[in-house]
C-alpha cells in the first residue's frame, strides 16, 4: 500500500496509516493545499471549485472530506457528484471556476483514489504548479475561514447532458451520418461513470447500445485498465450480439478502446490514429503525442501534409507542445484524445464521436478500418519497484550501454532502432517501471520488452 504525491495530484490506497496511504487525513491535507494555492492566484472575495468523482467505492467518502475542506476555508462548492475527468474539465471554464478536483485513480484498481487537480482553463496544473502545492501541503501554513465566511455546496446533475451537447455541437461530429449508419454497440463501463454517460452519448446518436458493466457501483467487474487481456467478457458479447464493434473507457472515461466486429481488439493505440484521421480529413495541420505511442501517427499526420511531435509523458505534457505546435489534434496512446476544438484534456466523448464519423464516412467495417492503418505491435508492460531503489541510477547505465543508438532522454530512456524502439520511464502514478516496445510484429516487440525487463533486472538485482 502506497501514497504517491506527485505534481499531477495525491494518489494511493485507501487505508492504513496517515502519510503512507489515502487516508482522510491525507485527503483534507492536500485539498486544504489546493485551496490555498487557489487563493493565491487571483485577490477576490468569491472563489469556486468543481468537484466530480468516479463511482469506485470510496469516492462518496473522499469527495466529502474534500469538498467540506474548501468549504471550511471559505471556498465554494459546485458539486458534479458522479461525473468523468473531462466533464468536470469542462465544467470548470463553464462555471468559471477558479479550478476543479478529480475524485479518481484512473485506471487503478478499486482500492486506489486520487485527487486530480486543475487550474481555471479546467486543464491539468503543470510542474511548477504542482510542487508549490505539495510545498504548501508539507508546510501547514494553512488558515481557515471564520464562521460567517464559509464556503457552500451548490449541487448541478446537468453536465452529463451539457457535455453530450458540446460533442454534438462540434462541426466535425457528422450527426446525420452517424444516425443513418444505424450502429449497434457494445459499452463496458467497467462500473463506472461510463456506464452512464457513454450510453446517454450513442442513444443521442441513434445507436443501439447493449450494455455490459454500466452499473456505477464501484465494483470493477476486471482490472479497469481497457487491455486485451482484461476485456474476454467484451469480446463474447461483441460476437453474441453481432454488434458493429465494441467500446470500453476507464473508470474516469479519459481512456478509450475499441473492439471490431470479430471481437478482436482495434488496438488502443491506434484510437488516437483512427480519430486523428478523421480530423486531419477535414482540418490538415500538426499532431502530437507523448514519446510511448505509436509511429502510426506520424505516418497518419505526414500522410496529411501536417508535422508530428513527442512530448514527455503525461497530459499537461502534451497538452504544452500542442498548444507549442498549434495541432489540430492530439492525445496519447493510451486510448487518449485530445482535441483542442472541443477542450485540452483527454475525452472519450469526443474520441467516441469522432470514431463514429468516421466509420458511418468510410462506410467499412471496423476491422477493415483498422487493416488501412500502418501495422506496427507493441507490447507494454512493467518492472515493480522495491523500496529505496535507484531507479534514476538504473536509467543511466541503459543509457549508457546504448549510447551509440538514438536516444531520447526527456523522459526516462527511450532507444529508437530501426525497425523497432524501446520505452523506459518511471510511472508517475504507480511505484513501476514501464517498458514499453514497439516493432513491426508482436513476437518481436514483445522479445524487446522481455528483453530490457532482463536487462533492468540484472542491473538492479531483483
Amino acid at each position: 500500500m502506497t501514497l504517491i504525491k506527485s505534481i499531477s495530484g495525491i494518489r494511493g490506497t485507501i487505508g492504513g496509516a496517515v502519510g503512507d496511504n489515502l487516508t482522510p487525513i491525507d485527503a483534507v491535507k492536500f485539498a486544504a493545499a489546493y485551496g490555498v494555492w487557489v487563493k493565491q492566484q487571483r485577490n477576490k472575495d468569491n472563489y469556486r471549485v468543481v468537484v466530480g468523482r468516479d463511482a469506485r467505492i470510496s469516492g462518496n467518502m473522499i469527495q466529502n472530506l474534500v469538498m467540506h475542506t474548501l468549504v471550511g476555508m471559505g471556498i465554494h462548492v459546485i458539486d458534479l457528484g458522479l461525473s468523468t475527468t473531462p466533464t468536470v474539465e469542462m465544467a470548470v471554464p463553464m462555471e468559471h471556476a477558479d479550478g476543479g478536483i478529480i475524485l479518481t485513480a484512473s485506471h487503478n484498481p478499486k482500492q486506489w483514489n486520487a485527487l486530480k487537480l486543475l487550474n481555471s482553463d479546467g486543464e491539468f496544473l503543470n510542474a511548477v504548479e504542482g510542487a508549490k502545492i505539495l510545498e504548501i501541503a508539507e508546510s501547514n501554513d494553512i488558515s481557515f475561514a471564520d464562521v460567517d465566511s464559509l464556503g457552500k455546496i451548490t449541487k448541478n446533475k446537468a453536465y452529463f447532458d451539457l457535455h453530450i451537447i458540446e460533442v454534438l455541437d462540434l462541426d466535425v461530429v457528422n450527426v446525420p451520418a452517424i444516425e443513418n449508419a444505424k450502429f449497434k454497440v457494445v459499452v463496458d463501463g467497467v462500473n463506472s461513470t461510463g456506464g452512464i454517460v457513454i450510453p446517454l452519448l450513442l442513444e443521442r446518436l441513434g445507436v443501439h447500445v447493449v450494455k455490459l458493466y454500466c452499473e456505477p457501483n464501484g465494483q470493477f467487474p476486471h482490472n479497469p485498465e481497457p487491455l486485451k487481456e482484461h476485456l474476454t467478457d467484451l469480446s463474447k458479447k461483441v460476437v453474441e450480439t453481432g454488434a458493429d464493434f465494441g467500446i470500453v473507457v476507464d473508470p474516469d472515461v479519459d481512456r478509450l478502446a475499441f473492439m471490431d466486429e470479430n471481437g478482436e481488439m482495434f488496438g488502443e493505440e491506434y484510437t488516437l490514429v483512427a480519430c486523428a484521421d478523421y480530423v486531419l480529413s477535414r482540418t490538415p495541420g500538426n499532431t502530437v503525442s507523448n514519446l510511448s505511442s505509436t509511429r502510426a501517427l506520424k505516418d497518419i499526420t505526414e500522410k496529411y501534409g501536417g508535422t508530428y511531435e513527442a512530448s514527455a509523458v503525461g497530459e499537461v505534457n502534451v497538452v504544452s507542445l500542442m498548444k507549442k505546435n498549434k495541432v489540430v489534434i492530439g492525445g496519447e496512446g493510451n486510448g487518449g484524445i485530445i482535441y483542442p476544438a472541443s477542450h485540452y484534456g483527454r475525452d472519450a466523448l469526443v474520441g467516441i464521436a469522432l470514431f463514429l464519423s468516421l466509420l458511418a464516412d468510410r462506410n467499412m467495417s471496423v476491422s477493415e478500418l483498422r487493416k488501412t492503418y500502418p501495422s506496427y505491435f507493441m507490447s507494454k508492460k512493467k518492472i515493480e519497484l522495491t523500496p529505496g531503489l535507484d531507479v534514476d541510477g538504473i536509467l543511466k547505465t541503459i543509457e549508457s550501454r546504448y549510447k551509440n543508438e538514438q536516444l531520447t532522454t526527456i523522459d526516462g530512456v527511450k532507444i529508437d532502432f530501426p525497425e523497432s524502439w524501446v520505452h523506459l520511464r518511471k510511472s508517475n502514478t504507480e511505484p513501476i517501471i514501464r517498458i514499453y516496445t514497439e516493432a513491426k510484429s508482436q513476437q518481436e516487440a514483445d522479445a524487446l520488452a522481455d528483453r530490457f525487463i532482463k536487462e533492468l533486472s540484472e542491473i538492479a538485482n531483483i
